[in-house]
């Protein structure tokens, strides 16, 4: 049993993360250390100042550019696109440990009478042609009636085009080659997948084998979690109070988690063995260099937002689908770190045809006094936003 002031606990979550102290990533080689470390990274298309991923990213590796990810993930591929904690950017290495889904996958199909005859036309035509859209591929007027629904995510309809697509991506059979804007191109994986990752068999055929993978993979991704209900389980098929306690129980008994008390919270928490040096280090009271970082609204640190307001007393929500009249802050609202503490919150839109970012707002906490240090940190944190950003000036419009 480890046990921690809540300030550790904060410090060895940020440290961990790569948010505190001199920058531990860097590079192309840094964004492939860090998403290795977490397992995924949550993508979300929505780009008002930077995609989640490209968010999570900047924050964390030092000289990041949004083609480097381009790059790992559509050139390089040793990064792509693949449901884990919903939609999210994954080490191509751990493609066989999903097997299980893409299996289903293809059982899915048998709902779907005219799948075969319309996958058997679409891989005909992606041979001939290459990567394709769902808009390119509807001018071969695929003939089907049905409302098809995918098993491994949320997507569904009646374009006939796109479902297929999205079946073939579902069962492993295609990969998303690259986007533009929101829109997917898919390709063969045989084409961008080695033949020995492809067509590797599932490691853990047994499920809780699966499950204690998979709820190891999410306490590294968040750092320390505890044994209850969470937004860092979500996707995860099969797991429910009853498998998660089993996960739990037999991931101690193997040594591959610990226990975590935290002075005035009543539940332990939990991480990695693998970790615990981190935790040493932080036992030890370093002196962390300070950081003042954006954090993405989905990013790995947030994805327990109310393990966030137990242990830094932050409150977020991202009030992107809440309606206007209902928010609190802002359509597209960035957390504010500075040192171990979440100092406030900024919505921040990037004008992309004038080269400008403009801070609309920010939300200080309420504890927070305004000091010169404090405005030359934030000062800073935004004029490397704008530069992640590609943008030349900076508007600030106003703060609390």
């Amino acid at each position: 049993m480890i046990r921690l002031t809540k300030q550790q606990a904060r410090q060895f979550l940020l440290l961990k993360h790569g948010l505190v102290g001199e920058h531990q990533y860097d590079g192309k080689s840094g964004v492939m250390e860090f998403t290795r470390q977490v397992g995924c990274i949550q993508y979300d298309p929505i780009d008002i100042c930077g995609k989640n991923a490209e968010l999570v990213l900047q924050s964390r590796i030092r000289g990041f550019s949004k083609n480097m990810l381009e790059e790992l993930v559509y050139q390089d591929r040793l990064l792509m696109d693949y449901p884990d904690k919903n939609l999210a950017i994954i080490p191509v290495e751990d493609w066989p440990y999903f097997e299980r889904y893409r299996q289903a996958a293809r059982q899915h199909a048998e709902s779907y009478p005219q799948m075969e005859t319309l996958t058997r036309q679409v891989r005909s035509y992606i041979q001939q042609v290459g990567p394709v859209s769902s808009n390119e591929l509807n001018a071969l007027q695929l003939e089907g009636d049905f409302t098809w629904r995918s098993a491994i995510h949320w997507s569904s309809g009646n374009n006939v085009s796109r479902s297929v697509l999205e079946q073939m991506y579902s069962t492993g059979e295609l990969v998303i080659h690259h986007k533009k804007g929101t829109r997917k191109y898919y390709d063969l994986a045989e084409k961008h997948i080695r033949a020995d990752v492809l067509h590797a068999p599932e490691p853990l055929l047994n499920e809780l084998d699966h499950h204690k993978w998979r709820v190891l993979r999410r306490i590294g991704a968040v750092g320390l979690l505890w044994n209850r209900a969470s937004d860092a389980w979500l996707n995860i098929w099969g797991l429910k109070t009853e498998q998660r306690n089993r996960a739990f129980h037999e991931l101690l008994l193997e040594d591959r988690i610990v226990a975590v008390e935290v002075e005035q919270m009543k539940e332990r928490l939990y991480c990695r063995t693998e970790d615990v040096p981190m935790i040493e280090r932080i036992l030890q009271n370093p002196e962390l260099q300070s950081r003042c970082e954006l954090i993405a609204p989905l990013d790995n640190l947030m994805w327990d937002r109310k393990l966030i307001y137990a242990l830094f007393e932050f409150d977020y929500k991202w009030e992107i689908y809440t309606p206007a009249l209902k928010r609190k802050f802002g359509y597209y609202v960035l957390p504010l770190l500075y040192g171990d503490r979440f100092i406030g919150r900024a919505e921040i839109i990037v004008e992309r045809k004038s080269g400008r970012l403009v801070v609309k707002r920010v939300w200080y906490e309420k504890d927070m006094q305004s000091t010169e240090e404090l405005v030359a940190v934030v000062k800073e944190c935004f004029e490397r936003f704008a530069i992640f950003n590609h943008c030349e000036t900076i508007l600030i419009e106003g703060k609390d």
